[in-house]
């Protein structure tokens, strides 16, 4: 046996020893419930905000005003990184996943200053899905114009 196969095959033993084993159904058990704890909770704010006077559209805009503000709450101060691990995928619902990678990135560049540093670091994140949800809500756009 050559070197470098038995190099790679220690290398992966050692990584399948220091690996974390998978609990599939307790991981999954866990993310269905914290997503869909996420959504009644929405599903609250927004019966809440309706309400309260607000029309639909308006409330559903407070409701991701709400998601937003509270995940980017807990990822400055440390706690959404926590919560991930304990929930897995159920905390990635699309618009507090975003928050907290937009957050995330920020502290991570808070070091090089306001502007250059957490200004190009949110914008980085965003401007890609910004940039693609303008332009594929454009060709949208055309489609629907030139087939009504």
């Amino acid at each position: 046996m050559d070197t470098s196969k038995k190099a790679k095959e220690e290398y992966s033993k050692i990584v399948d020893e220091l690996t974390p084993k998978s609990k599939i159904l307790k991981d999954v058990f866990r993310s269905f419930v914290s997503g869909g704890l996420i959504c009644v909770f929405g599903q609250f704010l927004k019966e809440f905000f309706l309400n309260g006077g607000f029309e639909k559209e308006e409330a559903a805009l407070l409701v991701n005003m709400v998601f937003i503000g509270i995940a980017a709450l807990l990822t400055g101060i440390g706690l959404y990184s926590k919560l991930g691990k304990f929930c897995g995928g159920g905390t990635i619902v699309p618009i507090t996943g975003f928050a907290n990678s937009m957050v995330s990135s920020s502290i991570e560049a808070k070091a090089e200053g306001w502007i250059l540093g957490i200004g190009a670091a949110m914008f980085s994140i965003a401007g890609p899905v910004i940039v693609y949800g303008i332009t594929s809500s454009m060709v949208v756009g055309f489609i629907y114009y030139f087939v009504k």
